[in-house]
């Protein structure tokens, strides 16, 4: 019999506490059946499967992230803006690493566009960045490029990848810089305005 009040909502966040206890690789249902007091099958009744929980779990994730980013880049725009944004994403990253990690497994594209933490997402960021004068595919280009810079940062910090007695703030204090100054001189396709 299923414990009264458990439901998906509180699995997941019950997972989500999980995952930033002791890695997102390391939830599983069994886990959380034991946080709750009940049995694994229990659980079925409320996610289809380990890999639906991950799904959900990276959804949330997800809303909480953009959460934290959107009311940091509000009224914000140019450099701004993308120091506000980066500083809310390196945040989440610190407080949250295993809800962290679940943001970047792949999903399903039909839970992608369903979901409006992901559309959010979209929109700030392209927001963000149409500030810069970028138009696709440029916003597209630029898009993979933080991306890929700040979950590389991310990713090198919480392994301690950074051994230089240089304080890793300052550093990545120069990459929003550097960012910034390729945003603003963006090699546009076609040989748009430099």
């Amino acid at each position: 019999m299923v414990r009264a009040g458990l439901t998906a909502d509180r699995l997941v966040a019950a997972a989500a506490e999980l995952a930033d206890e002791v890695g997102f690789d390391n939830v599983s249902l069994s886990a959380l059946a034991r946080r709750f007091g009940v049995r694994d099958a229990s659980l079925y009744s409320h996610v289809r499967s380990l890999d639906d929980l991950r799904a959900r779990l990276a959804l949330r994730a997800g809303g909480e992230m953009i959460e934290l980013i959107a009311n940091a880049v509000a009224g914000r725009a140019g450099k701004d803006a993308l120091a506000a944004f980066a500083g809310a994403y390196r945040e989440y990253a610190h407080r949250h690493p295993g809800r962290y990690e679940a943001t970047r497994i792949r999903l399903d594209p039909a839970l992608v566009g369903d979901s409006p933490a992901m559309r959010r997402t979209a929109e700030i960021t392209y927001g963000m960045l149409r500030a810069y004068g970028l138009a696709e595919p440029d916003l597209t280009d630029a898009v993979r490029l933080l991306r890929s810079t700040f979950h590389g940062y991310c990713a090198l910090e919480a392994t301690g990848g950074f051994a230089a007695p240089r304080d890793p703030g300052l550093s990545w204090d120069k990459a929003i810089e550097a960012l910034h100054m390729a945003l603003t001189h963006w090699p546009r396709e076609g040989g748009g305005r430099d």
